[in-house]
C-alpha cells in the first residue's frame, strides 16, 4: 500500500469515529438546550396557574389559543406521597386543533390546597426527536464527505510539495545500478530528515561501489590464481599418465585424479561467471533472437545427440526476441540443451518449442525432480559424471539478470523447462 492510500485510510477511519461522537453530543446538547428552554417556559406557566387557582381567580380556558395546555384534578394522599411533585417528560398527545399526535414536553406539579391534594398537568408541543436525528444526520453525512474531500485534496498538495524530495531519491534509486555512471543526486529539501536520508544513501552508494569494485578486482585475481595451479596439475598428471613405468593401478588412481581437477577447474569456472552474472558485470545489451541462438547450438549439438541415439525436434511457432547480453544468451541456450542431453536416457528425444513470450527445452526423464531446488546450487537430482550442479543455477542466475522468468515441469515422462518474460 502507498503511503499516501494508507495515510487517508487512517484519517477516513478517524474522521468515522470523530465525527460520530461529535454527531451523538451535537444531538444531546440540543435536546438539553431545547428541553431547558421548554421547561422554563412550562414552569412560568404553572407557576401562574397554581397562583390563580390558589387565589381563586378564574383559570384560563383549555382553548385559550396558546401552544401550552393544562389539566387539573384531585389525586389522593397517597398518590400525593408516592410519586415526585415536579416531573418532566417526553409524550405523544393528541392535538384538538390539527387532529392529530405530536410530541410534546409535560410538566406534572402536584400541590397542596385547602381541600386536599391536586394534579397540575401542563404540557406544549416540541421539536420531533427523530425528524432533528435524520436532520442530523443527514448534514453530518454532508459534512463528513466536503471534509473528507477537503482532506484528500489538502494531502495530494501536502505530500506533492513535501514528500517530492522523497519520490525523487526513490526514482534515482531505481534507475541507480551499481557499477554504472552514478547521476549526482541533488538536495533541494530544506527537512533535516530527508538531508539525513540523502546523506546516508549516498554514502551506501559510495561504500556499495568501492565493495563492488573490490569485489571484481578479487574475482580477477582468484581466477588467475586459481586456474593457474589447477592447469599446472593437470599438466603434470597427463605427464605422468605418459609414463610407461606407471603400473594399471598408479594409471587409475591419476586417471580419477585428473578427473577430480578437471570437475574443480569447471566448478571454478562456473562460479566465478556467477559471481559476475550477479555483480552486472555483463551491463552491454542488445536485442537477441533465441530463435537463431537454438537453430545454431541444436545443429552444433547434432553429433553430440546421436552418441546417445537421442532425437531431437525444434518447433519454432514464432520468434522470440529479447534484449540482454549476448554471451548470457548463448550460456543460457547451451546450458539448457547441454543438460537435456546429460540427464537423459539412451534412445530419448529433445523437444525444443518457441513461441513470441516464451521457448522451451524438454528431454525424457523418468522421474519427476525437487522443484523447489532444481535451480539451487550443487542440487543433483541424479548424480551424473562430469555434472557440477551448477548448470541450471547459472541459468537461472542468467534469466533474472535478463529479466526472464524460468520455470520447471515434469508432464508424460518428460522434463520440460521453460524461459518466458
Amino acid at each position: 500500500m502507498k503511503l499516501f492510500h494508507n495515510v487517508m485510510l487512517h484519517v477516513s477511519v478517524a474522521s468515522v469515529f470523530i465525527m460520530t461522537a461529535w454527531a451523538v453530543f451535537f444531538y444531546w446538547a440540543i435536546i438539553d438546550e431545547v428541553n431547558d428552554e421548554v421547561d422554563d417556559s412550562l414552569e412560568d406557566y404553572s407557576e401562574n396557574l397554581i397562583i390563580r387557582y390558589l387565589n381563586g381567580e378564574e383559570m384560563p380556558s383549555l382553548n385559550n389559543g396558546s401552544n401550552n395546555q393544562f389539566y387539573m384534578y384531585d389525586v389522593s394522599d397517597d398518590y400525593a406521597n408516592t410519586y415526585n411533585h415536579i416531573t418532566y417528560r417526553d409524550e405523544m398527545v393528541y392535538i384538538d386543533e390539527k387532529l392529530e399526535y405530536e410530541p410534546a414536553r409535560i410538566l406534572v406539579n402536584i400541590f397542596k390546597t385547602d381541600e386536599g391534594y391536586k394534579e397540575l398537568v401542563v404540557y406544549t408541543p416540541t421539536i420531533d426527536k427523530l425528524d432533528l436525528q435524520r436532520a442530523i444526520l443527514g448534514w453530518i453525512i454532508a459534512l463528513y464527505v466536503g471534509l473528507l474531500f477537503i482532506l484528500l485534496l489538502l494531502n495530494i498538495w501536502i505530500f506533492r510539495r513535501n514528500m517530492k524530495p522523497l519520490y525523487v531519491l526513490l526514482s534515482w534509486f531505481n534507475k541507480y545500478k551499481i557499477g554504472n555512471d552514478i547521476v549526482p543526486l541533488e538536495n533541494k529539501s530544506n527537512i533535516t530528515e530527508f538531508k539525513k536520508l540523502y546523506h546516508a544513501v549516498t554514502m551506501s552508494v559510495e561504500r556499495n561501489e568501492k565493495l563492488f569494485e573490490q569485489q571484481k578486482l578479487f574475482i580477477g585475481n582468484a581466477s588467475h590464481e586459481m586456474q593457474t595451479p589447477l592447469a599446472i596439475c593437470l599438466n603434470r598428471l597427463e605427464m605422468l599418465m605418459d609414463d610407461e613405468t606407471l603400473t594399471e593401478k598408479q594409471m587409475e588412481e591419476i586417471a580419477k585424479t585428473h578427473q577430480t581437477l578437471e570437475n574443480i577447474t569447471r566448478m571454478n569456472k562456473s562460479l566465478l561467471l556467477l559471481c559476475k552474472i550477479e555483480n552486472g558485470q555483463y551491463a552491454d545489451v542488445k536485442m537477441i533472437c533465441i530463435n537463431s541462438l537454438l537453430e545454431q547450438y541444436i545443429e552444433t549439438f547434432q553429433e553430440v545427440y546421436e552418441y546417445k541415439n537421442i532425437s531431437i525436434s525444434y518447433l519454432p511457432e514464432n520468434t522470440f526476441d529479447v534484449e540482454m547480453n549476448e554471451s548470457l544468451a548463448i550460456m543460457m541456450v547451451t546450458n539448457l540443451l547441454k543438460n537435456a542431453f546429460v540427464h537423459n536416457i539412451d534412445g530419448g528425444e529433445i523437444k525444443v518449442k518457441v513461441s513470441g513470450k516464451s521457448f522451451s527445452v524438454a528431454s525424457t526423464g523418468d522421474f519427476q525432480l525437487d522443484s523447489s531446488q532444481i535451480f539451487t546450487r550443487f542440487y543433483q537430482g541424479s548424480k551424473k559424471e562430469g555434472s557440477t550442479g551448477l548448470g541450471l543455477s547459472l541459468v537461472n542466475t542468467i534469466c533474472k539478470a535478463a529479466g526472464l522468468k524460468i520455470s520447471y515441469q515434469f508432464n508424460e515422462r518428460m522434463h520440460i523447462f521453460t524461459v518466458s518474460r
